[in-house]
């Protein structure tokens, strides 16, 4: 379980922290082209960052080199049906119609649902909700007192923002693989501001779709599972609609991605080669304040050991590539 370490006390933020030095899972990175300022948002926990309750931490910087923080833009706030000491995953903010929404998965272990644990995991409580803010650097604040979108009891994680061409708002969101066995990726449409579903989610796919995963040899008592997690979506200069994902492939966490050969929302969705391995997934992509496309992860999957490691990405029309990794911009 991750130690209190004062260098990332939210009481004390102070500059000149390296990406190197960060402890950070399922990084998301938002780049404000009015202020200069990109921030990469993060879970926020008690043990780690003298916090009183989880919640959603973000560093900023305005070279991608040296960042400063962290600060604290949302805690779980009491009164709703999730537990302010049970996590809060995948923080990812998006600017729609002058706003800034906070998606983030939150959690109630003390709620459980019916059925056996899997490997070890059991059922409970787990849904993405969202929160808005004017401001990147928040406070967010629950859209709706109930604080979901989808019911708790689904086990929804990792919600994105997704914006049709049409401008109709979806959230894609990963449906986990506790429930499911094999996990999905689906979507949902949203009203127009964002406040809860409109009409019944659509799976998109399957995580055992995907061709290059193994079947590795599994330790006695164990079900074989599939994984879904960190579902991304991006139009190329080619109108071809990508999206990021991860998984594991013979028990190390691998960042994926998929196209749809459509170009629709609903695929169907093709499985292309995993672009990272080595234990490193539930990445996203953004464009630098150059025009410069990065792709931003976590490697190794473990807290408080992960970090972020950033890619240079060339957009090919058909799909994204990597073109390097920017060790000048980890620091040491």
């Amino acid at each position: 379980m991750p130690v209190y370490n004062a260098a990332f006390d939210v009481k004390k933020p102070h500059k000149g922290h390296r990406l190197a030095d960060i402890p950070a899972h399922d990084p998301f990175v938002l780049a404000n082209s009015r202020t200069g300022v990109y921030y990469l948002y993060t879970g926020g926990a008690p043990r780690l960052h003298g916090m009183d309750r989880y919640g959603v931490i973000t560093y900023k910087s305005t070279n991608l080199s040296e960042w400063e923080g962290p600060y604290i833009v949302f805690t779980v706030p009491d009164g709703v049906w999730a537990h302010p000491q049970h996590g809060a995953w995948a923080p990812e903010v998006h600017e729609y119609k002058g706003r800034f929404y906070l998606f983030v998965t939150l959690h109630n272990k003390d709620r459980l649902l019916d059925g056996e644990p899997i490997n070890g995991y059991s059922k409970h409580w787990r849904g993405t909700v969202i929160a808005v803010s004017e401001s990147p650097e928040g406070p967010f604040r629950l859209l709706k007192d109930d604080a979901h979108v989808l019911p708790e009891t689904m086990m929804t994680l990792d919600g994105t923002l997704y914006v049709e061409e049409d401008g109709s708002p979806w959230m894609i969101f990963c449906h986990e693989w506790i429930q499911t066995i094999d996990g999905t990726i689906e979507g949902v449409r949203l009203k127009d501001d964002l406040s809860e579903a409109v009409g019944d989610p659509i799976r998109l796919f399957n995580a055992s779709e995907a061709p290059w995963k193994n079947e590795d040899v599994l330790p006695d008592g164990y079900i074989r599972v599939h994984v879904t997690d960190g579902c991304q979506l991006y139009r190329t200069s080619g109108g071809r609609l990508i999206m990021l994902w991860s998984s594991y492939q013979s028990g190390s966490y691998v960042q994926t991605i998929a196209r749809s050969t459509t170009g629709k929302l609903e695929g169907p969705w093709e499985q292309l080669p995993p672009l990272v391995k080595d234990d490193s997934g539930h990445g996203m992509l953004f464009r630098t304040f150059e025009g410069t496309w990065m792709l931003i992860l976590h490697q190794p999957f473990k807290m408080p050991e992960s970090r972020c490691k950033l890619y240079e990405m060339e957009d090919t029309g058909d799909s994204f590539r990597i073109v390097n990794t920017r060790e000048d911009l980890h620091g040491a």
